[in-house]
């Protein structure tokens, strides 16, 4: 099944239905009154949040939905049938934006939450509902109002407690198959990884967390450049970050520079998802000998100016991931006793995802715009260079430089 974590749709709410003037007309009953019934009202949409589901991918070619129409009052009294409501599933994790004002309708957290996203259209009213003791034979009625029409863009973020970050053929990958029952594709090449990954992590028989492999990330990701960039938001909600090195690249490049450019890429991306508690995991031990190993922690450390957690393992033979997994669940364990018990540590975190989301739409809607722009054939004010100007623009002093740029 195709992975897609970000779509976008239209949504229509039913109108409602029109209400009816009709009289009372009956054999041996003279000027028996009005009897018009109302509409009925129109049907309104809902996203439910279901756990079966693991991709917006029932969103990618049908992308306009409409509500059911009100039905329009009868006679005798007779109100018109509700329309009935609509309701789009979507995956555990997904968020609701409004695609015009980049508000955020909603975020679909928990299996069978469910969301109203558009509203169905009131009903109208017949002409009993204007009957009074001076107008016996009214004739006013009132259209069924129309319901509510959204643009909206859905944005999946895969739930999961760990988060696993590094260059392409660091490990991660090989990592996740040696902790879970996950099998993500293994190869000896860059980008095996095209989409996030997920693993079930079994400590004991009654303890185990969810870790994420996301495509590795590369120099300039910040930028557009690769694969990881628009999967760093499915780190969003994640509660710890691992980062993997490569202790033994196969193009004898520095892990220590290896290591950098992926710590500057995560701050580029979202200074506030840097913050986020993070390890430091130094795999592929078994590819250098024993007595190398303090040697290559030690320039990485060093490097990085590193004071958290440090963690040597070898992912392929299982070397040190026991210990590893272990530690994360009584992490796990941990911080979820010190949300429980400490209302300012549990308001603080709060703040913090709220900063990390901010951050990482933010950056992925200027990516989407500079894609756009592109597409558009204009240029944005940052990309314009020399070359851009013509000498006979530059000479004329007449008046101010404009320059059009395409929102």
């Amino acid at each position: 099944m195709k992975f897609v974590d970000e779509v976008s749709i239209r949504v229509k709410a039913g109108d409602g239905g029109n209400g009816c003037m009709s009289f009372r007309r009956e054999k041996f009953i003279e000027n028996g009154g009005p009897n018009g019934g109302d509409g009925g009202d129109g049907g309104s949409i809902y996203m439910i949040a279901d756990e079966n589901l693991n991709t917006l991918v029932d969103y990618r070619y049908t992308r306009h939905f409409d509500a059911e129409r009100g039905s329009n009052g009868g006679s005798t009294d007779c109100t018109g049938k509700k329309g009935e409501d609509l309701e789009l599933r979507v995956p555990v994790g997904t968020t609701v934006i409004d695609a015009g004002t980049q508000e955020v309708i909603g975020d679909l957290t928990k299996a069978g939450q469910r969301l109203l996203v558009v509203q169905g259209g009131w009903h109208g009213l017949g002409n009993t509902r204007f009957k009074s003791s001076t107008n016996r034979a009214p004739r006013q009625t009132t259209p069924g109002k129309p319901g509510e029409q959204r643009d909206l863009k859905l944005e999946l973020k895969v739930l999961a407690d760990v988060g696993l970050l590094g260059l392409p053929n660091a490990g991660k990958s090989t990592f996740i198959r040696s902790v879970s029952a996950a099998k993500p594709k293994v190869a000896d090449y860059p980008f095996t990884t095209l989409v996030p990954n997920l693993g079930v992590v079994s400590v004991d028989r009654w303890k185990s967390f969810v870790i994420a492999d996301i495509p590795g990330l590369i120099e300039g990701a910040s930028d557009g450049a690769g694969l990881g960039i628009r999967f760093l938001k499915h780190l969003a909600r994640t509660r710890l970050l691992l980062h993997l090195v490569d202790m033994a690249p196969l193009d004898e490049s520095s892990p220590a520079d290896a290591a950098e450019v992926i710590v500057n890429e995560l701050t580029k991306f979202s200074p506030s998802l840097a913050e986020r508690d993070r390890w430091l995991v130094l795999n592929k031990c078994d590819q250098i000998l024993e007595e190398e190993h303090e040697a290559r922690v030690k320039e990485i450390v060093d490097r990085l100016g590193w004071t958290g957690p440090v963690y040597v393992i070898s992912a392929i033979s299982k070397d040190g991931t026991e210990r590893l997994s272990r530690d994360i669940m009584r992490y796990l364990e941990d911080r979820a006793d010190r949300l429980a018990a400490d209302p300012a540590y549990a308001d603080e975190l709060a703040e913090l995802d709220q900063r990390i989301e901010d951050e990482a739409r933010a950056q992925l809607q200027a990516l989407d715009d500079q894609r756009a722009l592109r597409r558009s054939g204009v240029k944005s004010v940052h990309d314009i260079g020399d070359d851009d100007w013509d000498e006979e623009d530059v000479d004329d002093e007449d008046g101010p430089e404009i320059i059009y740029v395409r929102d």
